[in-house]
């Protein structure tokens, strides 16, 4: 008896030792996948100024382009989050990436400006399926580490902002039909996350049932992927609603700084100190390059040290700085937007995790949720403090906007849920 009992546990393991094998493919892979959606994604603003000549669209006619865009990926994230938290569909990563290619064929293709508002939505609902699943999957394949995965996916994003416009420069140039050559590069993302939703369905990930201590004793990846689904969130849901509040007000104070930053830091810099404009560029990337940095370290650490402590350092803890960069002298702006850059950058990834261990029942809702409004928060914070510079003056938005940062200190609401734990699963027994 004992021995079968022996052989029916190392059955029942087999598939969860494989799984606990492909945490580092899959987590890279999925990270490269983000790379490429979001290169796509950062594509579309670069090629406004060529839709623009060749459809002579005015400006107001482009904002409509990303705001459709935006709007469409922002509001539906969070609807397709609790669509796939209730009903999961392993292979819906796949099916997005194929509507984001065509988007990008009918990008490359429109021959009015109604049909490129079409193919903005089209792209921006492949990014609105992209972006919570894929979160999921990334919580999936952490082995409990969730920050450090979640920041690991979240590199992967920045490095294909960045790398969008660099591409478009010099594939596309000043011909529409190129954009057509991006699907070359979704197509890839579309074959990686089909293997990927193989995988989920692989190791059951897709079967959404209430998860008994049980039945997951000897299971680490569900335990890493659901730390409190055996035996429940110890918050009441009062609790839960004003700490998703408190995130959410986090969120703005977040989206908007950095809106200010990355859309107005070159008008900044050349109105302020009379740099030309490939010098202020040089200086936005300087600051990109400290926000790439900065978005894998706050994971890591927040496994280490808990999710609240780096909300209280990423949010609250950059104020000093922010407060004196607008009286500050072209050097120490220098300085001052890589501190800033470095240390606001880690606050994402352990907002996020937070939000998914404040309702672990909730995965793909809360991504979408906070993917949604980092998308909306972006767009709204760059045509608010545009409006605002208009009226006033760009050196007035950053004396205001310098101010933002204070918002962190709503975090001593948030509950302390302490460090992360990575369960191990406990030895059989005879």
């Amino acid at each position: 008896m004992a021995t079968e009992a022996n052989v029916g546990t190392l059955q029942e393991h087999a598939p969860v030792q494989a799984a606990a094998k492909a945490v580092f493919p899959i987590l890279l892979s999925i990270s490269f996948c983000h790379l490429l959606n979001d290169t796509v994604q950062s594509l579309i603003p670069a090629v406004y100024p060529l839709l623009r000549d060749a459809l002579h669209l005015n400006l107001g006619q482009v904002g409509v382009i990303a705001l459709t865009s935006q709007f469409t990926a922002s509001i539906l994230q969070p609807l397709v989050g609790l669509y796939t938290d209730r009903y999961p569909q392993p292979y819906s990563l796949a099916v997005g990436m194929g509507v984001t290619i065509l988007g990008l064929l009918f990008f490359a293709t429109a021959p009015t400006y109604g049909a490129v508002l079409g193919a903005a939505a089209l792209v921006g609902i492949g990014s609105a399926i992209f972006h919570p699943e894929s979160s999921r999957v990334a919580r999936l394949a952490s082995g409990g580490q969730h920050g450090m995965a979640q920041s690991l996916f979240q590199v992967g994003g920045n490095a294909g902002t960045s790398l969008g416009p660099l591409l478009a420069a010099f594939v596309v140039r000043s011909r529409q039909p190129r954009i057509a050559w991006f699907s070359l590069l979704a197509l890839l993302a579309m074959t990686l996350l089909a293997r990927i939703g193989l995988w989920v369905k692989t190791y059951h990930f897709d079967r959404p049932k209430s998860i008994a201590p049980k039945s997951i004793d000897g299971d680490p990846v569900r335990l890493a992927a659901a730390p409190h689904a055996a035996h429940g969130s110890p918050l009441s849901s009062k609790k839960i609603a004003i700490s998703l509040a408190v995130l959410v007000a986090l969120l703005f104070s977040k989206f908007f700084y950095l809106a200010s930053l990355i859309s107005y830091y070159t008008f900044y810099l050349m109105n302020r100190f009379h740099l030309s404009v490939q010098s202020a560029q040089l200086h936005l990337a300087l600051f990109l390059g400290a926000v790439a940095v900065g978005t894998y370290f706050g994971g890591p650490v927040g496994d280490k040290l808990g999710r609240k402590l780096v909300i209280w350092w990423s949010i609250l803890g950059v104020l000093p700085f922010t407060l004196v960069l607008p009286y500050a002298n072209l050097f120490w702006t220098r300085i001052l937007s890589v501190i800033i850059g470095l240390i606001l950058a880690s606050a994402f990834s352990a907002i996020l995790v937070y939000g998914q261990e404040l309702m672990p029942g909730r995965i793909g809702m809360v991504s979408g949720l906070f993917f949604g409004l980092a998308f909306g928060l972006g767009g709204v914070g760059s045509a608010a403090l545009g409006k605002l510079a208009d009226l006033t003056s760009i050196e007035f938005v950053y004396h205001i906007c310098a101010y933002l940062p204070a918002i962190g200190i709503l975090t001593a609401f948030l509950p302390d849920l302490g460090p992360a734990k990575v369960h191990q699963p406990k030895p059989a027994t005879a």
